[in-house]
């Protein structure tokens, strides 16, 4: 006999020595887990591909911006007083 047939026996002769009341908080429970792995095949195979499409990701034809990542930045921070505008853009 494989494991997981002696597994599925030993559940079988847990449940079957449970009180009659404490049946409906096991399947409380069992309902808990079905909606637990039916939730994770559907945040595994939409997840990614959902979380891709919203953000535009892939879509640039552009393959190395850091260096204008990096000159955006340049122009948006002052150097001594952090994010805002800068002292020549104030009145």
């Amino acid at each position: 006999m494989d494991t997981l047939t002696t597994n599925r026996q030993t559940l079988i002769e847990a449940i079957n020595a449970l009180p009659d009341e404490k049946l409906i908080e096991l399947a409380s429970f069992v309902e808990y887990l079905q909606y637990k792995s039916t939730r994770q095949k559907e945040v595994n195979n939409h997840g990614s591909s959902f979380l891709m499409s919203i953000a535009g990701l892939g879509a640039s034809a552009e393959t190395d911006i850091s260096e204008q990542d990096e000159d955006i930045l340049k122009n948006e921070i002052d150097s001594v007083r952090g994010w805002g505008l800068k002292a020549d853009d104030r009145a």
